[in-house]
């Protein structure tokens, strides 16, 4: 296993700069995600690593090698793709096993650690089967074999549950993540999937056009997001977001939405009074206030899940969604009254989204 360190890395096509000096440090062991929206550069990164692509400024280190020049089959890395890329006309032995019979290792160690992965993903029963009689979980899991066997220093993954159901997807991520504890190998997985990244990191690299936007455990880029971006792509449904000004009174800090509505917000939030702020409240965050209290709303969407209800209302003239454990007969159309904790509440800068 090996430790990936990232040098202020910058990838250029021509005149077009699609990565802008990326510095990140994958530790040895760790699971790390790269997630973002399509075409922020997580694919072109992973891609680098694996020498797919070229560099055309800073430094990849594996280990304590710099790799910039050397092929990608001299790298030592696995990388499962979304395509399974199997072969048609192979069993699932011969697939798992094909990069070893290409390194000429002997019989018998190609028998045991194809059959030791195989035991591992729970495809002991299927070795002898074509890839067209398995289903699509199979079929990845295959994929990932064939990875495994390698034994490699570094575990790549680009988006590999995308072609997969929802349903398949949940038991496919909780696989991933079991035989991540189970080898502890340095793996780097990239998704456009929050939720796939809430889940399985250790920790969380969220990108935008090129940068990294803010690195940290899952909970860290949910409960402190450093700007407005990660706020918003962090979280399902995301963080409502309304404009408003701040204020400061002797009884604390609060912020002003349109249509008058004052809502308090954390007293050590930075800014001054006066300055105009983004006020930032979860769905889950939200509450019912008693009586007269809160915010007044109109409902005019209504969405049970099961586990929770989804209500869409309007605050201040703003699209806003509210989740409830509870449940409750909500109907379009009814006035319902919303509590925020103030220490639920962000607050970005407008002018720049950073977090005050």
């Amino acid at each position: 296993m090996s430790s990936v360190t990232i040098r202020d890395v910058k990838k250029r096509y021509g005149a077009m700069q699609v990565l802008h000096g990326v510095d990140l440090e994958i530790r040895d062991r760790e699971f790390v995600v790269l997630v973002g929206p399509s075409g922020c550069g997580k694919s072109t990164l992973l891609r680098m690593i694996a020498g797919l692509e070229s560099v055309s400024s800073g430094d990849i280190i594996i280990g304590d090698k710099v790799v910039n020049d050397v092929p990608a089959k001299s790298r030592d890395i696995a990388m499962v793709f979304q395509n399974y890329a199997l072969y048609p006309h192979m069993s699932v032995y011969e697939n798992m096993s094909f990069s070893l019979r290409l390194r000429r290792q002997a019989k018998e160690v190609i028998d045991r650690k194809v059959r030791e992965a195989a035991e591992i993903l729970n495809l002991g029963k299927f070795l002898d089967r074509s890839p067209r009689q398995l289903s699509g979980g199979q079929r990845q899991r295959v994929a990932m074999g064939r990875a495994l066997v390698r034994d490699p220093q570094v575990f790549l993954f680009d988006e590999p549950l995308s072609n997969l159901d929802a349903k398949l997807r949940v038991v496919m991520r909780t696989e991933i993540k079991a035989l991540h504890q189970r080898l502890q190998t340095t793996s780097v997985y990239v998704t456009h999937d929050q939720i796939e990244a809430m889940t399985m990191a250790d920790r969380i690299v969220v990108m935008n056009g090129g940068k990294i936007e803010q690195i940290g455990s899952p909970l860290e880029l949910y409960d402190t997001p450093a700007n407005l971006f990660v706020a918003g792509f962090i979280g399902s449904p995301s963080m409502n977001f309304i404009e408003g000004v701040l204020g400061r009174d002797a009884g604390g800090a609060f912020v002003e939405l349109p249509g008058g509505v004052r809502l308090a917000v954390p007293t050590m939030a930075s800014g001054v009074a006066g300055q105009k702020v983004v006020f930032g409240a979860r769905p889950e965050h939200c509450a019912l206030a008693k009586g007269d209290a809160g915010v007044a709303v109109q409902v005019e969407v209504v969405e049970p899940t099961g586990a929770n209800i989804q209500v869409y209302t309007k605050l201040a003239g703003t699209p806003f969604c509210a989740i409830f454990a509870e449940r409750h007969e909500f109907k379009p159309g009814q006035t319902i009254r919303l509590d925020f904790p103030a220490d639920k509440i962000h607050l970005f800068d407008v002018e720049t989204g950073a977090r005050l």
